[in-house]
């Protein structure tokens, strides 16, 4: 008697021993695969978090590859509207700003806060995030009641081309390119050359 149970109960108590031990290792492998899941999305999640936020390079920073930035003045500057910011006069005119110097109009980076009542017919829609931009010649606007406001683009955007008198600049060793103090890097999307915001110049 004492034999048989050896033969049989022995190989089944080992044999479910087994089991309970396969399948507590099992669940280990399994909680482990979700913490490791869990902890990625919550690293992918922050990065892009991060990329969100605006980044501001004070002026001082920034070097222009060409020695002096163009300074583009005219005498006059035909149908003009008048911007009053701050309590200055500004001028606009075929998506161009100016400020008055000497008797001459110098053409200027729009402020933040600039507001024109009719686009120029060539814009293009930008959107990113919640955000929705109108893009004319590297400016950017939002819409605000009946006005066009100029803003600058949350860090991420990203056009597809920039304007032919964008400048090339140098920060901390690495190439940028500017246009209207917005700091761009060239990237690939889906195969495409394109342009992401990565920084705004603060001229104060």
């Amino acid at each position: 008697m004492k034999t048989l149970i050896k033969t049989l109960v022995l190989p089944a108590l080992f044999m479910v021993a087994i089991t309970t031990q396969v399948s507590a290792q099992t669940r280990r492998t399994t909680s482990t695969t979700t913490t490791n899941k869990t902890e990625k999305a919550t690293r992918t999640t922050t990065a892009k978090s991060n990329t969100n936020t605006t980044r501001r390079v004070a002026s001082s920073r920034v070097t222009y590859k060409t020695p002096k930035k163009k300074i583009v003045s005219v005498r006059n500057v035909p149908n003009r509207t008048v911007i009053k910011h701050n309590g200055q006069n500004y001028y606009y005119a075929n998506n161009k700003y100016y400020t008055q110097s000497r008797g001459r109009y110098i053409v200027i980076a729009p402020k933040v806060g600039f507001r024109i009542k009719v686009l120029p017919t060539n814009y293009r829609r930008v959107l990113f995030n919640n955000h929705s931009y109108f893009n004319v010649h590297g400016i950017f606007y939002t819409q605000i009641n009946n006005e066009y406001e100029v803003v600058d683009p949350e860090v991420g955007t990203v056009v597809y081309e920039l304007p032919e008198d964008y400048e090339k600049v140098v920060i901390d060793g690495q190439t940028y390119y500017e246009y209207a103090n917005i700091l761009y890097e060239k990237v690939q999307v889906d195969g495409t050359r394109a342009y992401e915001v990565v920084g705004i110049i603060d001229m104060q």
